[in-house]
Parts: structure tokens; sequence; C-alpha cells
């Protein structure tokens, strides 16, 4: 969303200079600045105990690949309740433990998503809705079902490839050094 009027007043922004910012949209009137807003969501990769890995269909999202879970944070809705929350309401199944892997920016959507690893036992799907079918598909085979490149495929790729448990350990070195 890109601020051209004050949410609070209505007066039509001006740019002003905001430190390292930039030119940012700013109300005189309410004396704020208002910075442009993005969603954020989660993306999924959901396995199990079996090395597979949950893939959906979602024939809105596309008619031809498959694709994770995903799916918008709620205001008040931590990132790792997020992921439960969506792999619960998507594919019925419990998440034992999430990992964060990296974000993507989705520009397209004007969308930031955080991946993540999620672990849960193999079970049964119980398919929401919004999901036309899911399968539990073997690590090795699961990247021809997604679309080549795309945030789903990379997200996937660093999962079997082990890079969600090295990508952990250089953010947590990086962090240190803040």
């Amino acid at each position: 969303m890109r601020f051209r009027y004050c949410p609070y007043c209505g007066q039509l922004l001006v740019k002003k200079e905001i430190g390292d910012e930039g030119q940012i949209p700013f109300c005189t009137k309410c004396s704020i600045p208002l910075w442009d807003l993005f969603t954020t969501a989660v993306i999924v990769a959901c396995v199990n105990e079996c090395s597979e890995i949950a893939l959906i269909r979602q024939g809105y999202v596309s008619e031809t690949n498959h694709v994770c879970i995903a799916g918008i944070m709620k205001p008040g809705e931590s990132a790792e309740e997020t992921v439960a929350r969506e792999v619960k309401e998507e594919i019925g199944v419990d998440v034992k433990s999430v990992t964060y892997i990296k974000s993507y920016p989705f520009e397209k959507k004007e969308m930031l998503m955080l991946g993540f690893k999620a672990t849960a036992s193999k079970a049964e799907f119980k398919l929401s809705g919004e999901v036309d079918s899911a399968q539990w598909v073997k690590f090795e085979d699961a990247l021809p079902f997604l679309k080549a490149g795309s945030i789903a495929w990379q997200l996937v790729d660093a999962v079997i490839h082990g890079e969600a448990e090295k990508g952990a350990a250089q953010w947590n070195n990086l962090a240190s050094s803040f």
C-alpha cells in the first residue's frame, strides 16, 4: 500500500526527507511519516519423518504446478504461530517444530514471504476448502512438482539440500555480531 493521503486526517501528503530513508510521504497536519506498507506472509516446507514434503494444489494459484503451504500473518500473531495455523488449516496436520529459513520478497504482490521448514508427523490430510489436493512427496522427487525458480521451489531446494540448518547457523552468527 502506498499512501497519498493521511489515513488519520485525510490531508494530501508531501514528500519529506526522513533521516537515511530518503523522501517519505509525510502528513504536515499530523506531523508523521507514512512509510509504504507491504503484506507479510509465511511460506512453509512441511516435512515428515519419512523425508517427504507436503505439496498442495490450489487452482487459483496455479493450474499446472504444486505449491507450498502459505498464508498471511494476522495482527498479533508471530510468524511461527502463523506457520502452525496455516499448516493445520490447509492440510489438517499439527506442527511439531518450526525453523526459519530466509525471507523472499514477492514484488508481484508487494509481499514479503518468510520461509520456514515445519516438521510434522506423517498423517492423512484434512484439506481446507482452499486446497484442491495435497500429497506427501519424497524429497528427491519434489522439485519437478514446483515451478522452477519460484519461491516455493527455492524454499524446498534449501530444505532438501540441508541449507535450512546452514542458513539458521549463519543467521545466528550474523545476529551475534550486532
